[in-house]
C-alpha cells in the first residue's frame, strides 16, 4: 500500500506538469483551429530559456518563469503574425504541415545552438523531498506542480473574467460577430498564439526542473499534449487539469503494474478509447 500510495502521488506531480504543457494546445487548437505539431518544440526551447537563464544569469528556474514566458510570448506572437496567420483558415492539411516543418527547423536550430547532449536544471533545493508518512514528495515536483495548477486555473479566470478573455472566447464561437463588436481578428490571433507558446515555454522551464531535456524532446511532448486536450476536451482549462491527472496516474500505475515501456501504451490506448466513446473529451461539452 505504501508503494501504492507513492505512486498515485507520483502520478499526480507528473499529471499537473502534463496538463500545464497541453493547456497552451488546447488553446491555440480551440480558438484558431490550428492542431499545433511544433507545440513540443516550443516547450523545449521554454526549457533551454530557463536553462539558460540560470546557468549563465543565476535565476532560480521558478523565479525565471515569467522572463522565459514574456521571451516566448515574443516569439508565439511573431511566428502567429508573420507565418501561421498566412495559413489560418486554410485546410486542417495546410496547417499540420506548416507547423511540422516549424518543429523540425526549431529542433535542428536548438542543435546547432545547444547541441544534442542532455543538460538539467539543478538548482541547490533540486534534492530536496518532504516527508508525509510513508510518502515522499520531491520539493521540485512538488513546487512545478503547484506552478502548473495555478497557471491553468489562472487561464480559465482569464478567459472568463477579463476583456481579452472573452474576446478569445468569442473568436472562437463566431468570428463574424466577434468582428461585428470590434474584435481585430490578426492581432487577436497573434495574441491567443503568443499567450499558448507562453505556456508551453513556462511548461518547459518547469520539465526543465525534474527531467533532462535535449532538442529532441520536443515530438514525444507535443503527442502527450495531443492527449491530454482530446482526453480532457477543449472547452476549458479545467479539463486540461483533468486529463493530465488522468494521465499521469495511468502511466504511473502501467509503470508499476505492467512495465515502464507499456506507459506510452497505455495512454494512447485510452485515448482511442476516449475518441470512440466520447469524442468531446471527459470534461467537454457535445457540439
Amino acid at each position: 500500500m505504501d508503494l501504492l500510495e507513492q505512486i498515485l502521488l507520483n502520478g499526480i506531480l507528473l499529471g499537473g506538469l502534463y496538463a500545464v504543457m497541453a493547456l497552451g494546445l488546447a488553446l491555440v487548437w480551440g480558438v484558431l483551429n490550428i492542431v499545433n505539431l511544433s507545440h513540443g518544440a516550443f516547450i523545449m526551447l521554454g526549457a533551454y530559456v530557463s536553462w539558460y537563464l540560470y546557468t549563465y544569469a543565476h535565476i532560480d528556474p521558478f523565479l525565471g518563469l515569467p522572463i522565459t514566458a514574456a521571451v516566448m510570448f515574443a516569439i508565439g506572437y511573431g511566428v502567429q503574425r508573420g507565418l501561421l496567420n498566412l495559413i489560418v483558415r486554410a485546410p486542417m492539411f495546410n496547417t499540420l504541415l506548416i507547423t511540422f516543418g516549424l518543429e523540425v527547423v526549431l529542433t535542428y536550430l536548438a542543435q546547432l545552438a545547444f547541441s544534442a547532449d542532455f543538460r538539467t536544471i539543478n538548482p541547490a533545493y533540486a534534492g530536496n523531498s518532504i516527508v508525509l508518512g510513508p510518502v515522499v514528495l520531491p520539493l521540485a515536483r512538488l513546487l512545478a506542480f503547484g506552478v502548473a495548477i495555478m497557471l491553468t486555473v489562472g487561464m480559465w479566470l482569464f478567459l472568463l473574467h477579463t476583456r481579452l478573455g472573452r474576446a478569445i472566447r468569442a473568436t472562437a464561437q463566431n468570428l463574424v460577430a466577434a468582428r461585428l463588436y470590434g474584435v481585430e481578428p490578426r492581432h487577436l490571433y497573434a495574441t491567443t498564439f503568443g499567450i499558448g507558446i507562453a505556456l508551453a515555454g513556462t511548461a518547459g522551464g518547469l520539465y526543465g526542473t525534474v527531467s533532462q531535456i535535449n532538442p529532441y524532446i520536443g515530438a514525444a511532448l507535443t503527442a502527450k499534449s495531443f492527449a491530454i486536450s482530446i482526453i480532457g476536451g477543449l472547452d476549458n482549462p479545467l479539463g486540461v487539469i483533468v486529463g493530465g491527472l488522468f494521465l499521469g496516474i495511468l502511466e504511473s500505475l502501467t509503470a508499476l503494474y505492467v512495465g515502464s515501456t507499456y506507459a506510452d501504451v497505455a495512454s494512447f490506448g485510452v485515448l482511442v478509447l476516449v475518441l470512440i466513446v466520447r469524442p468531446n473529451g471527459l470534461l467537454g461539452k457535445a457540439a
